[in-house]
């Protein structure tokens, strides 16, 4: 097996930043970043609002290698501004995947996201099309995209989207997947709708293993960045196409989701729903128990 960065094995990916998940999930040695710190391309509205600024705007961009092949990747670093995206954070990782087109190669994107910067809700706004689009269009090309998500921030707003277009979802129980956080939930419909405190509710309704079991991600793993690796490179394995057809797959697959599971109240109710034995122990059963017993999950046969 190529050889991997000293300590993956015990990294949680969870607390590890950016370029700490790179550096494990990569081939040791073999990333090289694009636009790196030494050029500064940080935000040009953060200072307005008297907001502190970062080298790289929050986004890690370049070249690796997984497992022997060719990768870019992309790594967004939750602990700056909670990875939202803004003009340069969109910029950056559209351009990757433009980049990619044009080499016909896979793409990794690093997930730790809360969706858009408020101060730059229209850039951020349009970066998230932007980027959605190129993945399509990568993906049209005849390359991978994979999405790994478990970090701290989640995978929130515009960022759930993006992650909606990838070929593949890799997800761990601590990766939070919805188009709205529990607070903006809250805000708008009140704590009788969604009490953003009840972090065993967040858990249950955006967590990593609701999403694998109702077929929002294909790929469970342990918080372990290795496990993020192996997985990875099995992702890039399966090649799928994207086109009218799966699209409206996707859509049927989608619809069916919604009679099926439409008027549940709770996340428990689904994973009963699914057949799944004793539901409510679901969230304390540890990954290989969850596992054995998620054969039941809705397919995730889908546009990705």
């Amino acid at each position: 097996m190529t050889q991997v960065a000293a300590n993956t094995a015990s990294l949680s990916w969870y607390e590890a930043s950016a370029r700490q998940r790179i550096d494990a999930l990569v081939d040791a040695g073999s990333f090289a970043e694009y636009i790196g710190p030494e050029l500064r391309e940080i935000s040009p509205h953060l200072s307005i609002f008297d907001l502190p600024e970062q080298f790289d705007d929050g986004i890690v961009i370049g070249r690796g290698r997984l497992d022997g092949s060719p990768v870019l990747v992309a790594a967004q670093e939750g602990r700056f501004m909670g990875g939202a995206f803004g003009e340069v954070h969109g910029a950056k990782l559209t351009g990757l995947l433009r980049a990619a087109r044009a080499l016909r190669q896979d793409v990794l994107i690093l997930f730790d996201t809360g969706g858009v910067r408020l101060q730059e809700a229209n850039a951020g706004e349009l970066a998230i099309a932007e980027i959605m689009r190129a993945v399509i269009e990568l993906r049209r090309a005849g390359a991978s995209v994979v999405g790994l998500i478990g970090g701290r921030a989640g995978c929130y707003g515009g960022g759930s989207l993006i992650a909606g277009t990838c070929s593949r979802l890799i997800v761990s129980e601590q990766g939070r997947i919805s188009v709205s956080g529990p607070e903006v939930i809250e805000t708008n419909r009140g704590i009788e709708e969604f009490d953003s405190r009840d972090r065993a509710l967040v858990w249950r309704t955006m967590g990593g293993k609701h999403r694998y079991l109702i077929g929002g991600a294909d790929m469970f793993v342990d918080d372990e960045a290795l496990a993020f690796r192996h997985a990875a490179i099995d992702a890039l394995k399966i090649k799928r196409g994207c086109d009218a057809s799966v699209l409206a797959a996707e859509q049927n697959r989608l619809e069916r989701r919604l009679q099926r599971f439409g008027e549940a109240e709770d996340a428990v109710e689904i994973w009963q729903a699914l057949g799944i034995d004793a539901p409510t122990e679901i969230p304390a059963l540890p990954t290989d128990a969850f596992l054995r017993g998620a054969d039941t999950r809705e397919n995730a046969d889908d546009a990705r």
